[in-house]
């Protein structure tokens, strides 16, 4: 199936601005930046992007990765979800204790030589209280370098949130920001090519002109709207025994979508 919308890596589409993205992401990481964040509209493939870069990190053999996608915790379940993560059990029973406990694991992992990479996904969702032990947890350091990188990765709401004057202090750590943008007829066109050649398409079925058209208009650039219509799509192009999508599939697909909005 090429148009499923779970952010399957292996089905990634770098247009120009995933592909500055996942630079600005890999530059982060590689220069210990700290603070990186990557904004976008929901289906934007934010996600998509980060399961990428967790393949990538995870065939890096000295970098540990922990990755964090129920954000709406507390300030002490973030922190017993980051030991979990890294494999630690989190023994200690006082918040204290558990930073410290933390401090001891990342300072022996550095010592030999790890990197620590924290990503945190739907990061609109986190409270004040959280981002400001996120702040806390990146003051640990030596005398050279930061313990622990953290990625935040969120809808727009996210770039509104660390603009709150309370979070000023930790808005002038984020070094790197990107912000995914929409993609254009033309690269949608590619976007659909790409996924059905993966899926192992040898030129059908196909979109006409006006088919990339009206998907274009009706998935505002988005991903994973786009990935709905044209599943839709060649549902309707198949009911009438056609391997060829047209903009009246299109149309149709796009009814079907807004009936269950």
């Amino acid at each position: 199936m090429p148009f499923h919308i779970t952010p399957d890596p292996a089905f990634l589409f770098l247009s120009p601005t995933h592909e500055e993205a996942l630079h600005h992401l890999r530059y982060g990481i590689a220069e210990k930046k700290g603070f990186i964040v990557l904004t976008g509209e929901v289906g934007s493939g934010k996600t998509t992007l980060c399961r990428h870069l967790l393949q990538e990190l995870d065939a890096q053999a000295h970098v540990d990765t922990a990755l964090l996608l129920n954000p709406r915790i507390s300030e002490t379940q973030l922190i017993r979800s980051i030991l979990t993560e890294l494999g630690e059990s989190a023994k200690a029973r006082s918040r204290n204790d558990l930073i410290e406990q933390m401090n001891h694991s990342l300072l022996e992992r550095v010592a030999n030589g790890r990197d620590i990479i924290l990503i945190i996904d739907e990061a609109q969702n986190l409270s004040f209280e959280v981002l400001e032990m996120l702040r806390l947890l990146s003051n640990l350091e030596t005398d050279t370098r930061k313990l622990l990188q953290i990625m935040l990765i969120g809808q727009p709401e996210l770039r509104q949130l660390l603009s709150e004057k309370r979070l000023r202090q930790l808005r002038q750590r984020v070094l790197v920001h990107y912000d995914l943008k929409p993609l254009n007829r033309a690269e949608i066109h590619r976007y659909i090519h790409h996924r059905l050649t993966l899926a192992g398409s040898q030129g059908r079925p196909g979109f006409t002109p006006w088919a990339i058209r009206a998907i274009t208009r009706g998935s505002r650039g988005i991903p994973r709207m786009v990935n709905h219509i044209c599943d839709k799509a060649l549902l309707s192009a198949f009911v009438r025994h056609s391997d060829l999508v047209n903009a009246w599939d299109v149309r149709r697909a796009l009814k079907d979508i807004r009936s269950l909005s």
